[in-house]
């Protein structure tokens, strides 16, 4: 990654957080040199204040400047607000990172009224312990020095891969939100565990590991979920017995009706924010 002075963080929370955390463990860069503001919570600049030793503070003349990367990280329904809040600060050279959900690199340029380079970006909360799965794609101001010092950003949290803007939206309700979907299985892995007799401690073990397994298998080996799949699921065993009754419930047309709508309320933060914020 080209040499990194300062790092402005506009939004201060759950994603923004994960980002923070995953750059200053890789020690890319210090904390001296993370700046972040929020909207008004007070309470949330101090908590990271004294958790990861950054600035924090309410000045956005101040966090804004010199900062070679402003990342935006505020909710969608703030975003006109947290942009016309920095606006006056906004310089040309500065990179313009958004993990805006649904928010068009378009509609970011426009209401910061400069020509400025914007890379979108959509990472997920893995980026906490370096296991994000980032996308990324370019708006019309960002050329390919802009994409690259992105894409070097993102690699220090996780994977990174490049996209079409418009296909952002997939990326959002696929890898965005797919942590949320594993945590919700292993909820319910946990309740089965607990009703078949066995201790949570013995049973968060054995479904984390199971977990960690199957991705590597995933990762390194050249066969198909399919293939891997069927490798373990002999005629009349017990994996078919649990495969028939995930059958029987629908459970990978449910996986896949669930992307499908996230995607949708992707489409549609973008499309509704942007017609009522002009």
């Amino acid at each position: 990654m080209k040499m990194v002075n300062k790092i402005a963080f506009i939004g201060a929370g759950s994603m923004a957080e994960a980002i923070i955390t995953g750059i200053l463990n890789k020690g890319v860069i210090k904390p001296h040199q993370v700046y972040i503001t929020n909207k008004d919570n007070q309470e949330r600049l101090d908590r990271l204040n004294i958790i990861y030793h950054v600035p924090c503070m309410n000045d956005k003349k101040e966090v804004m400047k010199e900062a070679d990367i402003v990342i935006l990280s505020v909710k969608p329904k703030d975003a006109q607000e947290a942009l016309h809040s920095i606006r006056p600060f906004v310089k040309k050279e500065q990179l313009i990172v958004s993990v805006l959900a649904g928010i068009s690199t378009e509609f970011i340029e426009e209401q910061l009224g400069v020509e400025v380079p914007v890379i979108r970006a959509m990472p997920n909360t893995s980026a906490a312990i370096g296991h994000s799965a980032t996308a990324v794609a370019k708006g019309k101001h960002a050329r390919k020095e802009h994409l690259e010092n992105a894409i070097s950003l993102f690699q220090t949290i996780g994977t990174t891969t490049v996209v079409e803007e418009e296909d952002l939206h997939a990326v959002t309700g696929l890898s965005g939100s797919g942590p949320a979907y594993i945590y919700y299985l292993v909820e319910a892995m946990e309740d089965a565990a607990q009703q078949a007799g066995l201790q949570k401690e013995i049973s968060k073990e054995l479904i984390v590991q199971t977990l960690v397994g199957a991705a590597e298998m995933l990762k390194t080996t050249q066969e198909t979920p399919s293939a891997l799949r069927k490798k373990i699921t002999s005629p009349g065993g017990t994996t078919q017995a649990g495969i028939e009754t995930l059958e029987k419930y629908k459970y990978q047309e449910a996986l896949i009706e669930c992307i499908k709508n996230a995607k949708a309320r992707s489409v549609e933060l973008g499309k509704l924010f942007e017609q009522t914020n002009p």
